[in-house]
């Protein structure tokens, strides 16, 4: 039987979208979502600026700034696609707090390795940290065969788009990369709604692997170079 989604299931979602949009149209009447000032006054990611102008609050904020319509879009899709099935499997504060955290992950491994002279910004990192998360609760709820699927489907999307990613101009596939691998890990501390917190001896591994992978990619980024 098909159950419709209820906007009370995925709020957090709902509220995603809507501060997208909201700070994309921003973007529009301050100047332009593809011009580089208003980029930078909005919070893209800059890795000079970070490091040198100690504005580190940029890892936090490039994830809700777009370059582009089609840009907010793609990723404005796919998140809702991801939020009507995982936001209900993990929780409303897990979802939000893996979405948020891996959008800084994903940032902080571009500051590591991601070019110091480009400006870069979107969601994707975020998003990424959702098929990280998705990932390990299909391999945790392997029994349940719908979860599973849907867990080998989100590491299917990441594999097909870090590999669209080689091959196109100005992807931060860093970016990428660290989301994932923030979402991935921060899933297995957090637990789902289903089996709620996993094994403590892999929340405490994931743990010290999220903290080694902060402290390394912020010692890594704090190097610039053009």
């Amino acid at each position: 039987m098909n159950r419709r989604i209820k906007f009370s299931d995925a709020y957090m979602t709902f509220g995603i979208l809507i501060v997208l949009l909201a700070v994309f149209i921003a973007e529009i009447f301050l100047g332009g979502s593809e011009n580089t000032a208003t980029l930078y006054k909005m919070g893209a990611m800059s890795n000079y600026t970070v490091v040198a102008g100690g504005q580190w609050w940029r890892l936090f904020t490039a994830q809700f700034v777009h370059i582009g319509v089609l840009h907010l879009v793609s990723n404005a899709v796919i998140i809702y696609y991801m939020g009507m099935y995982m936001e209900p499997l993990l929780g409303h504060f897990k979802f939000l707090v893996i979405y948020l955290l891996s959008g800084v992950g994903g940032n902080l491994l571009s500051l590591a390795f991601g070019s110091d002279a480009a400006i870069s910004a979107g969601a994707s990192t975020a998003l990424f940290g959702l098929f990280g998360a998705m990932t390990v609760v299909g391999i945790r709820n392997r029994n349940n065969p719908v979860i599973a699927y849907l867990g080998r489907q989100a590491f299917v999307l990441a594999l097909i788009n870090i590999a669209f990613d080689l091959f196109m101009p100005g992807i931060d596939i860093q970016g990428h990369i660290g989301g994932f691998v923030a979402g991935f890990l921060l899933e297995f501390v957090l637990g789902d709604a289903i089996k709620n917190e996993y094994n403590i001896k892999w929340r405490v591994l994931a743990g010290v692997a999220l903290i080694i992978y902060v402290v390394l990619t912020v010692r890594r980024g704090m190097v610039i170079s053009f």
